[in-house]
């Protein structure tokens, strides 16, 4: 079946609602699956390779007519000892006695299918068991008629042993002579038997049979009196190899339906699960405002399963993602209409008030509301991008030790309050390896430094710690801040959540930084979590940031 076309349209080929309408689906208009005919073409090939082997049973043949050759050379052997004890006149006799040796060949050869002829010494013929009458008798065959039409299965049965020659090697042998007045001359294996050696030859007949000719000398006290030709028929050994050829044929019958049968089962398996879930992809595509799931083949343990749960995984995934997507947006649409209503309504007072310390103090709250606005658009933008950012970037081996001390260092210099001690003892070089984006997980730690230092109280103490837990490192990030209030530690990470301490001015943070930090460590296989730190009495004496990234080989 021929697939559909798909017919041009004069439509705006940027339109994505006409491209969805024109452009079908083509797994729908198909008859039988291109993916099952390749399924039971290869079994099907490969059983025709087998059989076509098989078939092939010249060697078979062979063993055969060798087989052929050695039993006429005993029967040869045998009348030619026998010639050469009773056909010759005496012990000085150079030639074979033509009564006894005809009465000998009449009586061995006679009731056998075989062919005797015997050559004297000087090469001419002394007799041919064809003209002895020996036990031979008539046997009538009636003829076909001028008119005779050979029935289908007769035609179809000449046809496939037509098939089944081109199976067969044929042998290159030369063509059998039988014609009045034969000598040893004519025959290259007499000649030999004349000069005392056995031969063996194979001949062709007219009608394209083979014959096996064995010709041994007759000798008395050494002597070579003349040859025996003993000729044998292989009519029956072409039927043995055409039997087993038609037993092969029916066999193969059954293995090919049988073949096809499991192809057929073996391509619905595969086809037809393959077929659902292009199908409900493809509905997945199409859908409008509502979810469409794809269904899972959980009973399967195989590959198709497999595929089957994956596709659902990324179904729910994207789902997860555009409902992600639209959560942002509304976030983001709430937390820009805060500052810009506090800036309407100070240009609405400013219009209003006459006082000029109000005016200033109006202008103050423009100028901070102005400031979050940029601070918001610039971690927004950055959050939007961190997602292709994370999916785009290359990861390579980074070394957290070295990683830690230099940034331990920075702060130490340039950004640490004079009043606050950031503490980090291990800087061991090849120890702590990750693979990762190194500005992405420097921006994580970063942020985690920058968040300890904003709760730590004055003199206190910010903690760095790595440790190797299993195939984890961890890094954890103490304070001695007043913690994290109880039921937060997992909305902590939500994105524009804040929880700032009291001395902060209102605004300095959008409440994308720990967002931002869960995004890249779960980008990365890890995992981030909080908790706060207990004395021995209970009381809470600060927070604890923990991140935990798989530890990567040491090349």
């Amino acid at each position: 079946m021929a697939l559909e076309e798909e017919v041009p349209s004069q439509t705006d080929p940027f339109d994505t609602d006409a491209h969805r309408q024109i452009s079908l689906p083509r797994h729908y208009t198909r008859g039988l699956s291109p993916l099952m005919t390749r399924i039971m073409a290869v079994n099907a090939i490969a059983l025709l390779i087998l059989v076509g082997g098989v078939l092939y049973l010249n060697q078979f043949r062979e063993n055969l007519i060798n087989a052929r050759i050695q039993t006429l050379s005993v029967q040869a052997e045998i009348i030619a000892g026998a010639l050469g004890e009773s056909a010759a006149s005496g012990p000085e006799a150079i030639n074979i006695d033509p009564a006894p040796a005809r009465k000998i060949i009449t009586r061995l050869v006679g009731p056998t299918e075989h062919r005797a002829r015997i050559f004297a010494a000087s090469g001419t013929l002394v007799a041919d068991s064809r003209f002895l009458a020996g036990d031979k008798r008539l046997v009538a065959e009636q003829l076909q008629g001028l008119d005779y039409k050979p029935s289908f299965r007769e035609m179809l049965l000449e046809a496939l042993h037509h098939i089944l020659d081109s199976f067969t090697q044929q042998i290159d042998a030369p063509a059998e002579i039988d014609r009045p007045g034969m000598r040893a001359e004519d025959y290259s294996e007499v000649m030999a038997a004349l000069e005392g050696t056995v031969s063996a030859q194979l001949r062709t007949r007219a009608d394209g049979k083979l014959i096996i000719n064995i010709a041994v000398p007759v000798q008395r006290f050494r002597r070579v009196l003349g040859a025996i030709l003993l000729t044998g028929q292989t009519a029956d050994i072409d039927r043995i190899v055409r039997a087993e050829q038609m037993l092969i044929i029916k066999v193969f019958i059954g293995a090919f339906v049988f073949t096809i049968l499991l192809s057929f089962f073996l391509g619905r398996t595969l086809v037809r699960p393959i077929r659902i879930l292009a199908r409900a992809a493809e509905r997945v595509r199409r859908s409008r405002g509502r979810e469409e799931r794809i269904p899972e083949f959980a009973t399967r343990r195989d590959e198709i399963g497999d595929l089957s749960r994956s596709l659902s995984d990324m179904n729910r995934a994207l789902y997860n993602q555009i409902d992600a997507v639209e959560r942002f947006a509304a976030d983001v649409a709430h937390e820009i209409k805060n500052p810009l209503t506090s800036m309407r309504s100070a240009l609405e007072t400013i219009k209003m008030t006459k006082k000029p310390e109000a005016k200033t103090k109006l202008f103050e709250i423009l100028e901070d509301d102005v400031k979050r606005i940029d601070r918001l658009i610039s971690d927004i933008s950055d959050a939007s991008r961190l997602d292709a950012e994370l999916t785009r970037g290359k990861m390579e081996q980074i070394d957290l030790g070295l990683m830690f001390g230099q940034l331990a260092d920075a702060y130490r210099t340039t950004r640490l309050p004079q009043d606050i001690k950031l503490v980090f003892d291990h800087q061991e070089a090849g120890i702590y390896l990750v693979h990762g984006l190194e500005a992405r997980l420097g921006q994580v730690w970063r942020n985690l430094i920058d968040n300890a230092l904003s709760f730590s109280p004055s003199g206190g103490t910010v903690s760095l710690d790595l440790k190797i837990q299993e195939r984890f490192v961890t890094l954890s990030v103490e304070d001695e801040g007043p913690g994290v209030p109880a039921g937060a530690e997992a909305k902590i990470f939500s994105r524009f959540y804040s929880e700032r301490p009291e001395s902060e001015a209102f605004g300095n943070h959008s409440g994308l930084g720990l967002s931002i930090c869960k995004q890249v460590v779960e980008a990365h296989g890890g995992r981030i979590s909080v908790e706060n730190r207990l004395n021995a009495d209970g009381d809470i004496i600060g927070a604890r940031f923990t991140v935990k990234l798989p530890l990567a080989c040491k090349d």
